[in-house]
């Protein structure tokens, strides 16, 4: 009897460590990763064996073999769904097996600054997401898929607002571009931009066009409202813009410090020396804060604007060509000595 109690004793024991030690498996931290943080994608139309693959080569699961049994006890292996999903370190095997099952992704935040082409955003859209940068590229380019939003392959970077965007991994090209969109469109209808806009004898696509030239003409927020009101002076009294980064994106040449008027001549519609009004679309993506200067720009009677002299950013305003071409002499012989005495110090 005593035999028999002891050996009852040893099997209770050995069901409890076994119990216990099946517990801290599927419940206990089993990822394999020193990082806080993991993230894992799982592409479109991947099965459960393509899951069990990069499993292994992202090395995330510290037990693998029990993952699987697991995995195909809670029929997550019928139960695929592709994105993006983040594990903290010590994650569990049935909180991983969990949050793959229910398909709760981590959105990516795509964060938008200043771009200056379709190929630009292109890229990090491909680098961000599933779909690469031809799949993107074909939205943009697509006339018949830009009419439905009343753009076209000029204008279509127009729907592009500076900011931050939480979107799924995995989300479609077109998707994205809808999202962007829609979100330019609730831009637009917020602190009376339409109607400011519209004061200013702009539509939203122009006030956004005109506002990335002046994003490339200053980095001063105290003076992109009087960059923007020179142009629109022009543009009321039927000047050409002349804006020298046009020139630079026409030719696609970003590096250039300086233009010369062998630069005034490429023939480009968005060479604002050659062609009267505004480009046929944005030459960049300006920042909120430079659309919103466009939009409350003071009414002057500026026509002209240079560098100051003192090399710190700003600029001289003119209302007259001769007095703007005092404060260009004064700009020029600045910027001369400047580069000799530079060039001095660089001597031997």
């Amino acid at each position: 009897m005593v035999k028999i109690r002891k050996i009852s004793g040893i099997l209770v024991f050995a069901l409890v460590v076994f119990i216990v030690f099946a517990g801290w498996r599927l419940f206990g931290s089993n990822t394999n990763f020193t990082e806080n943080k993991k993230s894992f994608y799982i592409k479109t139309g991947s099965n459960f064996k393509d899951v069990m693959v990069e499993l292994a080569r992202e090395d995330i699961i510290r037990n693998p073999g029990t993952f699987k049994w697991v995995a195909i006890k809670l029929e997550y292996d019928k139960k695929v769904k592709a994105g993006k999903y983040v594990f903290d370190k010590g994650s569990s095997i049935y909180s991983i097996i969990k949050r793959l099952r229910s398909g709760r992704q981590t959105p990516v935040n795509l964060v938008i600054n200043k771009l200056r082409t379709k190929e630009d955003l292109a890229r990090k859209i491909g680098a961000d997401f599933e779909c690469d940068s031809a799949a993107f590229m074909k939205i943009l380019n697509n006339t018949d898929s830009l009419r439905k939003y009343e753009l076209d392959t000029n204008t279509v970077m127009t729907a592009i607002i500076p900011n931050t965007y939480s979107i799924f991994w995995n989300t479609p090209a077109r998707g994205i571009f809808k999202k962007l969109y829609e979100e330019q469109e609730i831009f637009w209808n917020k602190d009376e931009r339409k109607k400011k806009a519209a004061g200013l004898n702009l539509s939203p696509l122009q006030a956004y066009t005109l506002a990335s030239i002046v994003e490339e003409e200053t980095n001063k927020d105290e003076d992109k409202g009087k960059v923007a009101s020179v142009y629109l002076n022009r543009m009321e009294t039927g000047m050409k813009l002349a804006a020298d980064p046009t020139v630079k994106f026409a030719m696609r040449d970003f590096s250039l410090k300086r233009i010369y008027y062998k630069h005034l001549q490429y023939p480009s519609p968005y060479n604002t020396y050659q062609h009267a009004g505004l480009p046929p679309g944005p030459i960049c993506t300006p920042s909120i804060s430079t659309i919103d200067a466009v939009l409350n720009s003071p009414s002057t009677s500026y026509l002209f604007f240079v560098a100051k002299p003192d090399l710190k950013g700003f600029s001289n305003f003119a209302t007259t060509y001769n007095e703007h071409m005092r404060f260009a002499k004064e700009y020029q012989q600045a910027l001369d000595s400047f580069i000799r005495i530079k060039g001095d110090t660089l001597l031997p």
